[in-house]
């Protein structure tokens, strides 16, 4: 499923699908669960592996930007400089289910 709309409302990425659903991702929780390979590490061919051990906590981070990625996903800007991780929109279909209070 594709969003028909991406709006910043305060500090969350409002999308509405082709469905008409709704999904409202807060700042801190995009941070926290960016798929980038800073975010969460990547490993070599030797099972080493590299990054993915910074914090894991955000206070306070916000969405400055993004930019779409071709046909199939949204790359946001965070305050905190942060700006490679990579968000499918399948990828955020599964992340709405893991929203506080859902």
């Amino acid at each position: 499923m594709k969003p028909r709309d991406i709006q910043l409302i305060g500090q969350e990425l409002a999308i509405v699908w082709e469905d008409g659903s709704e999904s409202y991702f807060p700042a801190e929780f995009l941070r926290k669960h960016s798929p980038s390979a800073q975010n969460i590490g990547e490993k070599d061919i030797f099972g080493n592996q590299y990054g993915g051990t910074g914090p894991r906590e955000f206070p306070g981070v916000t969405i400055q930007g993004w930019e779409l990625q071709g046909n199939y996903a949204i790359r946001p800007i965070f305050s905190d400089g942060h700006g490679s991780g990579l968000f499918s929109w399948d990828f955020l279909k599964k992340l709405e289910a893991e929203l506080p209070g859902d």
